[in-house]
């Protein structure tokens, strides 16, 4: 005769469910895109018409090749005044900043968050296999933040 010596089963109590904290479940998917050989008049009308500061400027392969902003755009405006052109002639790829710092989707919100600090920049390109694949902004942590119970807080 074998006994058992199993003894009672406990339940083991399960664990709160942990919200995400990847920047991937906070960023923006549905982006706004520019190309380099756009105007910088179609930019300024697509900034205005939607009420956005700037934008990722794209290839053909959906590859990030640089950031155009309304500061970029200003830029355009003085270069025209002063060779008397009042007009926006230029192109984005002669106005856009192509030194761009970007992150990767699985990276943790309070690390994108010190990012933001550091760098003093508003928003990051997110990247997956060196494809644009969204941007996250300090308003995206910061309403990821406000989801977090205090408990949570690892």
């Amino acid at each position: 005769m074998v006994k058992s010596y199993r003894g009672i089963a406990q339940e083991i109590p399960k664990k709160p469910r942990v919200p995400s904290l990847l920047v991937s479940d906070y960023m923006a998917t549905n982006l706004i895109t520019f190309r380099p050989d756009q105007s910088i008049q179609e930019v300024v009308k697509t900034l205005i018409s939607r009420k956005i500061s700037g934008g990722p400027v794209v290839n053909d392969q959906q590859e990030l090749v640089g950031v155009i902003s309304e500061g970029d755009c200003l830029k355009e405006v003085v270069k025209g005044k002063y060779d008397n052109l009042p007009i926006l002639s230029g192109k984005v790829r002669d106005r856009m900043s192509s030194d761009v710092i970007s992150i990767d989707g699985d990276m943790n919100i309070f690390e994108a968050a010190n990012m933001f600090l550091n760098r003093r920049i508003r928003r990051f390109p997110v990247l997956k296999y060196g494809k644009l694949v969204g941007q996250v902004s300090q308003r995206d942590i910061m309403k990821a933040v406000l989801k977090l119970k205090s408990s949570t807080w690892h």
